[in-house]
């Protein structure tokens, strides 16, 4: 129905297809800025590697416009620090295109020695990699704001109190200050760094703003890696899908065969691939083109 909804258009005169070149990132850096994150080892709220990383993140952000959200949680295991980073970067047309992805891994109750080269890893890398596309460019487009999120993991069982500790707190605040009314696209990247990458169509998101992410795919030949799969996976966008705002979540949440992979020690950099990085990478600087031109 897009396809041929996309022909009529053409057929009667509407303007023609996008031809303005593809982005493209540094896959090989950000897969290196993956294998750098996971180095640090499990990266869980309260912990010794957690403020080694957000320094990390902090030390890849010099001289950009930087904010911290950062509060103390009430979680099973008492209170925990957690902190969002949040690096905006000003473009031209009134509204705000936000992109998060979770930097930390879960508490040491459920994996010991669980250091999320996959599930935290990849999410943090490839938002430092946006951020080198983005630094120093004027965007004759949406400002975009790249955020660093915490908390995602639950510290003992997920459920609606245990667990989005970040972006519950975050949607609250935008909603109180009047950010969430500026927001125009809130995509989420999550586990995006598997080697055998399928992109799930998560049904909890804005159908139309799945669709558009479909067709940045398409203009770069990668739509064999996206929605092969569709489900209603809850995420740190569901703060902010509760509250109204166009959400979606770019996530591959079967990780090896029956998801073994998934929340286990064998969560490491032998499973990821640079290409996979390079494909959701591009698809998405792509989708912020696309949201530019609405």
């Amino acid at each position: 129905m897009l396809l041929l909804t996309i022909a009529l258009a053409n057929a009667v005169g509407a303007a023609p297809p996008d031809s303005s070149p593809l982005p493209h990132i540094d896959s090989k850096r950000a897969f290196q800025y993956t294998r750098e994150v996971t180095a640090f080892g499990p990266r869980y709220i309260g912990s010794e590697n957690h403020k080694k990383l957000e320094r990390y993140i902090l030390d890849h952000l010099k001289g950009d416009q930087v904010e911290d959200d950062a509060f103390t949680a009430d979680t099973v295991e008492g209170k925990l620090p957690v902190r969002n980073i949040i690096a905006k970067f000003p473009g031209t047309k009134d509204g705000i295109i936000a992109i998060l992805g979770h930097y930390d891994t879960n508490y040491p109750l459920r994996n010991t020695g669980y250091v999320g080269a996959n599930d935290g890893g990849s999410s943090t890398a490839i938002l430092l990699e946006y951020a080198n596309q983005l630094r120093g460019k004027k965007r004759d487009g949406y400002s975009v704001w790249l955020v660093w999120t915490d908390g995602e993991e639950a510290v003992q069982k997920w459920s609606d109190t245990d667990s989005l500790y970040g972006t519950r707190h975050l949607a609250e605040k935008w909603e109180k200050d009047g950010t969430l009314k500026k927001i125009k696209a809130l995509m989420v990247m999550d586990m995006i760094g598997d080697a055998d990458l399928n992109i799930d169509r998560n049904t909890n998101g804005a159908p139309w703003l799945l669709d558009l992410i479909y067709a940045a795919a398409e203009r770069g030949g990668y739509q064999s890696h996206f929605y092969a799969r569709q489900a209603a996976i809850e995420d740190d966008h569901i703060p902010f899908v509760k509250r109204g705002v166009p959400s979606a979540d770019v996530i591959d949440l079967d990780y090896g065969y029956n998801n073994v992979f998934h929340h286990t020690p064998q969560d490491t950099m032998d499973k990821l691939s640079p290409k996979s990085l390079e494909i959701v990478g591009n698809t998405i600087l792509e989708t912020i083109h696309m949201l530019d031109q609405r």
